[in-house]
């Protein structure tokens, strides 16, 4: 049986096929998406990674139990999460008891096991019990003894920081990249002293005096501990500072060097 179509039929066909190719067109200009604005110099001075989708699966998604870099999409190798979130791996290491409750005694030990002199181990103790019990506390009443609850350790997150922790306790990729596309100007993934304290000053919220202070001096300590010996802060020690595994590698080093000079 022979079938003819009539020529109404081809333009309908035609002009459908026409319309799809048109809507292709304009999809794939859609998707170049800009990420400078001319009359924002920012925007051109603190560039943003736009090729993170071919190097790491969904990096703008937050990751609840691994810290995944391009590096590591899979998080640190050999790290044991314990089903807990990124931010609660990341003070795990001075509940010295693994009660769940970390005390000033605690914190002020993981300071010297980390290599800090008791003067500066003492002052950190005050700062972080001081500022962060009293969120963390599972009731309103406060406590005389200042814990910290690590359940609760979202709740004591503070505003002009990286964004790299979200208000649960994740951990978002995509903004750990991007401090260093933003930041890193001398050497790729890495920071100098001054180009951490530009960031700390670029990410403050308005009239956030708590938050820019916290923010400097979390990130000031960590230089201290995880500088390598030429001055720079790498993107892998940054990483593992957010999942708390860089303070059981220099909990070991410390523990060897001092072993060594013994």
């Amino acid at each position: 049986m022979h079938i003819r179509v009539q020529r109404p039929a081809l333009r309908v066909i035609w002009s459908c096929w026409l319309t799809e190719r048109s809507s292709d067109r304009m999809a794939s200009k859609e998707t170049v998406i800009a990420t400078v604005a001319e009359k924002a110099p920012v925007t051109a001075e603190r560039k943003i990674r736009d090729d993170l989708d071919a190097k790491l699966p969904k990096p703008y998604v937050p990751r609840a139990v691994v810290a995944a870099d391009t590096e590591n999409i899979n998080g640190t190798w050999g790290h044991k999460h314990n089903n807990m979130s990124v931010l609660q791996q990341h003070v795990a290491f001075f509940d010295q008891d693994d009660d769940g409750i970390i005390y000033p005694s605690e914190t002020y030990r993981g300071f010297r096991i980390l290599g800090f002199n008791p003067v500066a181990s003492f002052i950190f103790m005050i700062l972080v019990h001081s500022t962060m019990s009293y969120a963390t506390l599972p009731s309103w009443l406060p406590s005389p003894y200042f814990p910290i609850y690590i359940q609760n350790i979202h709740k004591a997150k503070h505003g002009s920081d990286s964004a790299t922790y979200d208000t649960e306790g994740r951990y978002i990729p995509a903004n750990l990249e991007n401090i260093f596309s933003k930041y890193a100007h001398t050497v790729p993934d890495k920071l100098t002293l001054g180009e951490l304290w530009h960031m700390t000053q670029a990410t403050r919220n308005a009239f956030d005096f708590f938050g820019w202070t916290a923010s400097k001096l979390e990130w000031g300590v960590l230089y201290v501990l995880a500088k390598d010996e030429e001055g720079f802060l790498s993107k892998e020690a940054v990483r593992r500072c957010f999942d708390g595994s860089l303070f059981q590698y220099c909990a070991k080093a410390q523990k060897t060097s001092t072993t060594k000079m013994e």
